[in-house]
């Protein structure tokens, strides 16, 4: 059974997965912010097209921009005064400097090779999707060439894998590295703690290059108290269901007001009208006009102009009122902004488990006082889980 399992290569995991949506390396951050806000997915990849007299275009996807990295832009203090000419930008101005967190990764390229990648710091594989036999995929693809956003690359489809799909295909064949799955937490050594923090009663801008670093790693930023507790988080992934209007309760309120804020359910009217009372203070109140696409974001927009509970969204709403989300692949999902929390001495299948059930990337560990320990990642996962590959 092990050796069929090292046997595996990536197709296998791109079984069922869609093809990516993409942007031009020509496109804007309000080219950008549009397709994220119609998209069921948290990340739109970024591609670069060089066509050449004799060859045929060549297409190769160097990034890839998320909610979260327009935020944190527009959160920059000269962008704060002006929005609407910062969305007008190049999209490289967000786009990651790393190009290393995008690999492009050939089907039959193996398991392991694979995980050696994210553990060098690829956040996604980009991978060609093989083609099938079945009827009308000639006429899909000519619809795809015909449409204005870009899916097919040098003749074909791609999909990218992430930390999330190896984890969740090594869940699928857990038995395979018996005892580990059943050993704690802290006797393999998988919790880190060098995590990101910031106090609660901190202004909530200290915390952007906190939260754009999280999500390089993928991670989050904790919440704590005065005497280290842990409250909760900022995540990223919480963060992603937003739109850009968020910017101006980060721009004004502190990382624990923030931390309610951004919950599903909408922002609460008592916050709402201290983000608009400081936003006066701090002659910003311009900034939300400014936002082009404001009028699409049917929710927050009534927080701020109504007081009336019948106007709020529901819990089955994304929470910044964006438009309605596939429940099936999106990591942009409504879910609460509560940390999901875990012990030292949780088992590692329990962890995996929590973590895929959430559609996160980490847990935070903490003892049974609250007090931080440090956090469990996919990644650290992986490292156990290669070093046990190599004794099979």
């Amino acid at each position: 059974m092990a050796v069929s399992f090292l046997a595996r290569d990536v197709s296998d995991l791109c079984l069922g997965k869609p093809p990516l949506r993409s942007l031009s390396t020509a496109a804007t951050v309000a080219d950008a912010l549009a397709v994220l806000k119609n998209s069921d997915e948290s990340f739109i990849s970024v591609w670069l097209c060089c066509e050449h007299e004799k060859e045929k275009e060549q297409c190769r996807c160097v990034g890839k921009v998320c909610m979260v990295d327009v935020i944190c832009y527009l959160c920059k203090e000269d962008n704060l005064l002006s929005p609407s000419s910062a969305l007008n930008q190049p999209i490289s101005v967000i786009l990651p400097k790393d190009c290393s967190l995008v690999v492009h990764l050939q089907p039959s390229s193996s398991l392991l090779e694979a995980i050696d990648l994210i553990l060098q710091g690829a956040q996604n594989l980009v991978v060609p999707i093989l083609p099938t036999k079945r009827s009308g995929v000639s006429r899909r693809k000519q619809h795809l060439r015909a449409s204005p956003t870009i899916n097919s690359h040098n003749g074909c489809e791609f999909c990218w894998l992430t930390q999330e799909d190896v984890i969740r295909f090594l869940l699928g064949s857990i038995g395979v590295f018996t005892p580990l799955p059943a050993l704690s937490l802290d006797s393999l050594g998988i919790i880190s703690s060098d995590v990101l923090a910031i106090d609660y009663f901190s202004p909530a801008s200290s915390a952007v290059g906190a939260i754009s670093k999280s999500l390089t790693q993928q991670t989050s930023v904790a919440i704590l108290d005065s005497d280290g507790t842990f409250i909760g988080e900022i995540s990223p992934f919480t963060l992603a269901s937003c739109d850009e209007t968020v910017v101006a309760a980060i721009a004004t309120l502190s990382a624990g007001d923030l931390m309610a804020y951004i919950d599903c359910g909408g922002p609460p009217e008592d916050l709402v009208r201290v983000v608009k009372a400081r936003l006066k203070e701090k002659s910003l109140e311009k900034m939300l006009q400014e936002f082009t696409i404001l009028s699409s974001c049917e929710s927050l927009h009534s927080a701020f102009s109504s007081s009336s509970d019948e106007e709020s969204p529901t819990r089955t709403m994304t929470r910044s009122g964006r438009y309605s989300r596939s429940s099936s692949y999106s990591a942009r999902m409504v879910r609460k902004a509560e940390a999901i929390v875990c012990h030292p001495k949780s088992s590692l299948i329990a962890v995996m488990i929590q973590a895929i059930a959430h559609r996160v990337n980490y847990l935070w560990v903490i003892e049974d006082d609250c007090s931080l320990v440090g956090i469990a990642t996919f990644s650290n996962m992986l490292k156990v889980f290669r070093e046990h590959l190599e004794t099979m």
